[in-house]
């Protein structure tokens, strides 16, 4: 598991790591990302279930959908993010069915089960009032869950569902359509269903052709289309600014199956690194340690979208990271990885927040003409449709 994907705990949520025993015999053992309210409960409950990276499974980062998790829990719920099998550290093998989308859901779903019945058993768990829900990959999954007979389950809630298959006479969009609509005809329980103007992987007409299947086969299903979101709204749900876009339409429906929705927590709010009056924002010659090359990497940075943050070191190692969770800790580690020394970030935002690891001019002269171009960059996506980047050398 690569270093940048490793994310710090999160004390003012109680977030902790629990292991949830699935697959045959229970031998597989699910990375489950716990956070809950303080106090013993029990606490409604909302299971959160991932998408996939392109790329191996058991690379991938542990999902948090932090900022989604956060909302919830100042609502009083309790929320768990389990990695299903060869996924991030959960053991077990990942199940790939190809182009067969309809089995590629309901293999999925089976680790979500698990997931389900180990929550129900917990003292801390509301057994009675539960909501489920998935983006990309596990919306496709959440939706084939619902087949099942689900106790305490009140309501399903797909963000972006589906999964992409671009191998060979994959006719994967045709093959997501006839799937959704086999889980409408079985389905159990209601949805709400959104989906963004500009997501890259399943568009407007994908989207609404997946809903009529479901719909006209039997299943409850709202689908809310909303506006485009940055540069692709299939990772809303892990940005800091998709709460505007999900909230209102995910509280009505909180309210229509019974599940709370009033505010009864106040978090406050993370540190965050001071700005300093160490140079101006986009001051690039003020940038300490950098090669061109680096200095054409901050020149980039400074058309990404926030929330994003740069890190740098003595070594002319270099790292920017955009969008998603936690852009400072991603750019640091990722930084970190690459670099013999130290890093510590330069910027956050739209600030600077370089602290005092100053030198002279004479100094940072000849530390930048040590160092020797960069031999290209690496770069590592986070939610499907690349709207988590972490870039650097």
């Amino acid at each position: 598991m690569a270093i940048e994907q490793e994310l710090q705990l999160d004390y003012r949520l109680n977030e902790h790591i629990e292991l949830v025993p699935a697959g045959r015999n229970h031998q597989a053992m699910l990375e489950t990302t716990v956070f809950q309210p303080n106090g013993p409960g029990p606490f409604p409950l909302l299971i959160l279930n991932h998408g996939k990276d392109p790329g191996r499974p058991n690379l991938q980062p542990r999902d948090r959908f932090y900022h989604m998790a956060m909302a919830f829990v100042k609502r009083g719920y309790a929320v768990m993010v389990p990695m299903r099998q060869g996924f991030a550290n959960s053991t077990g093998r990942y199940h790939d069915h190809g182009c067969d989308m309809t089995a590629n859901g309901y293999a999925q779903a089976e680790d979500i089960l698990s997931t389900l019945e180990y929550a129900r058993a917990q003292p801390w768990v509301d057994r009675d009032r539960i909501v489920i829900a998935g983006q990309s990959y596990g919306g496709l999954a959440t939706i084939a869950l619902g087949t099942r007979d689900l106790p305490g389950v009140r309501g399903l809630i797909n963000f972006a569902g589906g999964l992409r298959d671009d191998s060979n006479n994959c006719g994967w969009r045709s093959a997501l359509v006839s799937a959704f609509g086999e889980y409408g005809s079985k389905a159990r329980l209601p949805s709400l269903w959104m989906y963004g103007e500009n997501d890259s992987l399943f568009g407007p007409d994908l989207a609404a052709r997946m809903h009529d299947a479901y719909v006209q086969n039997g299943g409850r299903g709202r689908l809310v289309e909303y506006p485009a979101f940055k540069r692709d709204s299939h990772g809303m749900v892990a940005s800091r600014d998709g709460e505007k876009v999900w909230l209102a339409d995910t509280e009505q429906f909180l309210q229509q199956v019974g599940m709370p929705t009033k505010v009864l927590y106040d978090i406050p709010e993370a540190p965050s690194p001071a700005e300093t009056n160490f140079a101006k924002i986009d001051d690039v010659d003020s940038v300490p340690f950098l090669s061109q090359s680096g200095r054409g990497a901050y020149r980039e940075y400074l058309t990404k979208m926030t929330p994003r943050a740069f890190a740098i070191s003595p070594s002319g190692a270099w790292c920017w990271a955009e969008e998603g969770e936690d852009p400072d800790a991603r750019a640091l580690a990722t930084c970190s990885a690459k670099s013999s020394q130290p890093c510590k970030l330069y910027s956050v935002d739209e600030k600077v927040v370089w602290n005092g690891d100053r030198i002279d001019a004479a100094e940072k002269a000849a530390v930048t003409a040590s160092l020797t171009p960069d031999n290209g960059a690496a770069t590592a996506n986070g939610a499907v449709g690349g709207t988590a980047l972490a870039k650097g050398n």
